[in-house]
């Protein structure tokens, strides 16, 4: 998507930039109303301005650049900018449609839903936002209590995709079409489809144009999740405890350093431990190794932009292999990772792009 949007210079976007690294909440929404003022659309506020601020801020963080708090501080001031811009007489009355926006369940990165669904809302939809964090049961309940014309469904992490299939899931009873964006869905929105949902957008005018090509959508998706896929990730999901002290115990017997949690190499590595089981399970569940491999890619970018040996992701997957060799499908993926690392010793190449640890 071309980010050059009308109002929003260089100029402009630096001064944004700034808001963000001061966490300067009362700045940010001060140049957000007088972006208003002079005429900017708050479109073009939230998809040329926000979005790709947002954006630097997650490959801040991911570099080691920032910390999560100072992440964490310049989203609330994001957030807030986003708030401005959505002034209740910005949109219109709603006429194109009732649309749902939703996080899967164990998603906390809301600002690009958020983002959506005052996009959709500026384009004529009437638009309600759930907000992160959403159980399929109570999913089903907003549905049968509201009765929505569409489900927009955000995920950003691979490693969620078995909580969104969920959510998919749900929404078929009520015969709603879903509707799915963000990059948890993978390239070209592959996962989405293959968890059921109907349409995949990678942004908000695309999920304009989407709906409005025919209203509602069509219920054309299916999911194509097998028995045994499920059967592997239920297992992994069943044993995640198990495994992951597992994890811990080997790659502190390889890796005596990793027992000092004084050591910032401590705090990186066990980071990346749980989300590594979840994005092998992930990857199991939607029988891609492309999920496994692409977290694996970031992590060896985390770990080095931490100054901790990228050397413990291999230790890691060998210390796996042996309780889960009785997995075929799983036993396959940890190889792929395998062979991922060691065709990348150094990790990824520059042009990499993380895949979004953060919004």
């Amino acid at each position: 998507m071309n980010h050059t949007r009308p109002g929003i210079t260089s100029d402009v976007r630096a001064a944004f930039d700034s808001c963000l690294a001061r966490a300067d909440e009362e700045g940010a929404v001060a140049l957000t109303g007088r972006l208003l003022e002079d005429g900017v659309r708050a479109e073009d506020i939230l998809l040329g301005l926000v979005t790709p601020a947002q954006r630097e801020v997650g490959a801040r963080w991911a570099s080691g650049e920032w910390t999560v708090a100072q992440e964490h501080a310049a989203t609330h001031v994001s957030e807030r900018s986003v708030a401005a811009a959505a002034t209740p007489d910005a949109g219109s009355a709603g006429s194109a449609g009732d649309v749902l926006v939703t996080c899967s369940d164990g998603e906390w990165h809301t600002l690009p839903a958020r983002i959506l669904a005052e996009v959709l809302r500026l384009r004529g939809f009437h638009v309600r936002f759930l907000g992160g964090h959403v159980p399929a049961a109570h999913l089903a309940s907003d549905l049968h209590q509201n009765g929505p014309d569409v489900v927009a469904l955000s995920c950003t992490l691979p490693m969620r995709l078995p909580l969104a299939h969920r959510l998919v899931q749900v929404c078929r009873p009520a015969e709603v079409p879903v509707i799915a964006g963000g990059s948890g869905f993978g390239p070209d929105g592959t996962w989405a489809y293959t968890l059921g949902a109907d349409l995949y957008a990678p942004d908000a005018p695309s999920a304009d144009t989407l709906l409005r090509r025919r209203w509602p959508p069509p219920l054309s998706g299916a999911s194509s999740i097998d028995a045994g896929s499920t059967e592997a990730y239920a297992h992994l999901a069943r044993h995640r405890a198990v495994l992951l002290r597992h994890l811990v115990r080997g790659l502190h017997d390889r890796f005596p350093d990793m027992r000092d949690p004084a050591l910032h190499q401590y705090e990186a590595t066990a980071e990346t431990l749980g989300q590594l089981l979840d994005s092998l399970a992930a990857g199991v569940f939607v029988d891609d190794p492309r999920v496994f491999i692409d977290y694996l890619s970031f992590a060896v970018a985390f770990l080095a932009a931490r100054s901790t040996d990228p050397a413990r992701l291999p230790a890691a997957l060998e210390i796996l292999a042996a309780p889960l060799s009785d997995l075929p499908s799983v036993a396959r993926h940890l190889a792929a990772g395998h062979t991922w690392l060691e065709a990348h010793p150094a990790g990824p190449s520059a042009e990499h792009q993380p895949p979004n640890g953060r919004p």
